[in-house]
């Protein structure tokens, strides 16, 4: 028999909210093992992958405190000044920005590629963080005083296992857990398209006829784009050559921008949103996409992430301080309590703003005009909306 490696905590899944909770949990005096799937030297240097991430004042707050912002370069940061809902051919955009509110900006748009990076840096410099690449996990094992994590490098025992796999988790299949999975039937192509107009760093999210676009500023006469549309269309759309490719997205998108023309890969993702019907059992946490995974209408899967592994890490490091055990199980119960409340009104809001934007009938087009108008108009409900945007209960110092 192998005798395990003992750790305190072992994370399955070396993604961004993987490696954020594990620089959480070292600073709180924990040893930490981190297991991916990946080669290092993929894990290492992710290349691009289409997505942009809109990361709140909060979040921002978070990656300088555990030493990923420094890593993430000031070219790859576009500040996002304003943000607007439009629908259909209605002239009359919901628009929310940051006017009276003594800050600059709404929130950061960084590339998912350069945050891995970022944290996966960061990771490397703590003492008490292991990271392993290229490992399959293929087992937890748990009893009363720890879990012994099966791979194939041999085995990691450990206090606590947070699983950080994604929104089709392994861990969380493995533990029973089950989900709730809304399935939207449709798919998400993400790339960056330069362009002759500036975008006045604006977002842009436009519920049109068939269609679901999003234009993201990037720093430079270019934005990310985001097409929602039903998978073979998005397939066909994957396939068709650059020239075809640019004549289409600027007659889709009404050629707002002028000229535009293809500038990195394409890449497609299924939407489907999913909710575990629990985050924790017994010496088990689930973070990140594992515990919620969100519809991007709302750009708050990673902020919610963070938010996720913070509460865990703020919870475990107290349980350990005072009692010598990360898998405390008081501890996982007012983690996933507080985490619940947070995330559950969430989820099932966007979940239904996402199903009246992507209906086509004629209810739905009137009802998405109404609210739109309604909402424009409604100041408190733009202050709340504007707040949840920015989420700068923390004021982040200022970006470099």
């Amino acid at each position: 028999m192998t005798t395990p490696t003992q750790t305190d905590v072992a994370i399955i899944g070396g993604g961004p909210v993987g490696l954020a909770t594990a620089l959480s949990l070292e600073s709180a005096g924990l040893s930490v093992t981190v297991l991916e799937r990946a080669p290092r030297t993929v894990w290492a240097e992710p290349s691009f992958d289409g997505r942009e991430i809109a990361l709140t004042h909060h979040a921002v707050h978070t990656l300088q405190s555990n030493g990923a912002w420094d890593y993430i370069p000031e070219t790859a940061i576009c500040p996002l000044r304003e943000a607007r809902v439009e629908t259909g051919k209605f002239p009359h955009p919901l628009r929310f920005d940051t006017n009276g509110r003594g800050v600059d900006a709404l929130g950061w748009l960084v590339s998912n590629n350069h945050i891995r990076r970022a944290l996966f840096a960061a990771a490397s410099e703590r003492p008490r963080i292991t990271l392993l690449g290229s490992t399959s996990v293929e087992t937890v094992r748990q009893n009363p005083t720890q879990a012994v994590v099966h791979h194939s490098h041999g085995q990691t025992a450990a206090q606590l296992v947070v699983g950080a796999d994604g929104r089709f988790s392994p861990t969380r299949r493995r533990a029973g857990i089950g989900a709730i999975i809304h399935d939207f039937k449709r798919s998400m192509l993400v790339c960056r398209m330069a362009h002759e107009s500036p975008h006045h760093n604006v977002a842009t999210q436009w519920f049109d006829e068939g269609q679901t676009v999003a234009l993201l500023p990037v720093n430079g006469m270019a934005s990310s784009l985001v097409l929602t549309l039903p998978p073979e269309e998005i397939q066909r759309l994957l396939d068709m050559p650059r020239d075809a490719f640019n004549q289409e997205i600027m007659q889709r998108i009404g050629n707002r921008l002028g000229q535009m023309r293809l500038v990195s890969t394409r890449h497609a993702y299924p939407l489907k949103g999913v909710y575990a019907h629990r985050f924790t059992a017994r010496r088990l946490a689930l973070v990140g996409d594992a515990a919620v995974g969100m519809h991007p209408i709302t750009a708050h899967g990673f902020n919610l992430g963070l938010r996720g592994q913070e509460t865990l890490a703020t919870e475990v490091g107290k349980a350990f301080a005072e009692t010598g055990d990360a898998g405390n199980a008081h501890a996982l119960r007012r983690f996933e309590r507080q985490h619940r409340m947070i995330t559950a009104p969430l989820f099932a809001g966007t979940n239904g703003i996402a199903t009246l934007y992507t209906h086509e009938g004629a209810p739905f087009r009137q009802l998405r005009q109404a609210g739109i108008r309604l909402a424009d108009t409604f100041t408190p409900f733009k202050n709340a909306v504007t707040a949840l945007l920015m989420d700068r209960e923390v004021q982040p110092p200022k970006a470099s």
